[in-house]
Order: structure tokens, then C-alpha cells, then sequence
């Protein structure tokens, strides 16, 4: 089911859309009826394969996996998130979302990740929203801040370097 915020629609994605997607964005534009700019997602089509795949895995997937963020105003996907899948049995569920370049620096990052939030504690089982940013101040953090997260732990990722874990609870 498709969620507002102020200025975005979030379109939940099926594997038929993940597909459209994986296709391309001339495709994905023409299913989707909006513009779709040539770089869209740093994501890349590994991760909409995936999440293709985990949709595909079963119904209790659903909705637990990519949104394409919609500005309502020019109808443009300005990027790509959502969530790594459905809770945990501890009542967890982690965000991820990214806005592309040019759109940047108008909030929409926060409005797209308060979203996922919201629709997240929609769901009874959901305890805490979790996300994980690289180990310093960056354009992400603020975002998350912004959200109402704390972070709550760091670690070192073999790949990444220091990451940071970040946590907001159900109120």
C-alpha cells in the first residue's frame, strides 16, 4: 500500500516493479507513469535483485523491502530505500534510503526515513527502527538525528571501516 509524507509518495515495490526497475529507468518510467533521472540510485541493480528475490521468498516479505520515493510536485523518483526486511523476533526492523544527488539538501532524505519509520510502528510487532551509517558526522547522521534516532553502538566493519548503529525505540 502506497504511504505519503508532505511531498512524497513511497511506492512499495513488487517483483514486477523491482523488475521494470532492473530493466531500466526508460522502463521504469513508462510502468510507473513519472520521470525517472538517469542516476536515480547509487544502490545499483545487485540490490534491487535481491530485494526482487526476497519478495519472491514469500508473502510475509511484503512491504518489507524497497520503496521508490515519488516528489509529488514534479511526479520525479528521487531515489530508492526501505527496509532489510520484515521484524525480527526481538521487534527490530532496519532503514536504509538514499536521495539522488540533485535532489539533495531539501529534507526529503528526512521525510523519506521519518516514512519508514511511521510505517514500520504501523506494524504492532515492530519495536525499534535501526540503521547503520559510516563512523562520523556525515549527511546521513543528521538525517537520522533529525528522525529522533540515538545511536547506540559502534563497531568495525572489515569492508566499511567504523560504523555506527543507530536506534530509535517505539514511543
Amino acid at each position: 500500500m502506497q504511504m505519503e509524507t508532505k511531498r512524497l509518495k513511497l511506492i512499495p515495490c513488487t517483483p514486477e516493479l523491482l523488475q521494470w526497475a532492473i530493466q531500466g529507468n526508460e522502463q521504469l518510467a513508462n510502468r510507473l507513469k513519472v520521470q525517472v533521472p538517469k542516476k536515480w540510485t547509487e544502490f545499483g541493480v545487485e540490490a534491487l535483485q535481491y530485494a526482487k528475490e526476497q519478495l519472491e521468498s514469500g508473502e510475509e516479505q511484503s512491504g518489507w523491502w524497497t520503496y521508490f520515493p515519488v516528489l509529488k510536485g514534479t511526479n520525479t523518483l528521487v531515489g530508492c530505500g526501505g527496509f532489510a526486511g520484515k521484524p525480527t523476533p526481538e521487534g527490530g526492523v532496519e532503514i536504509g534510503y538514499e536521495i539522488a544527488a540533485k535532489f539533495r539538501q531539501q529534507g526529503l532524505a528526512t521525510e523519506f526515513a521519518e516514512g519508514l519509520v511511521q510505517k514500520a510502528f504501523e506494524d504492532e510487532r515492530v519495536k525499534f527502527v535501526a540503521a547503520h551509517t559510516l563512523g562520523e558526522e556525515n549527511p546521513s547522521t543528521q538525517v537520522l538525528i533529525n528522525c529522533g534516532f540515538e545511536q547506540v553502538d559502534e563497531f568495525e566493519d572489515p569492508d566499511e571501516g567504523l560504523i555506527w548503529r543507530w536506534e530509535r525505540a517505539r514511543c
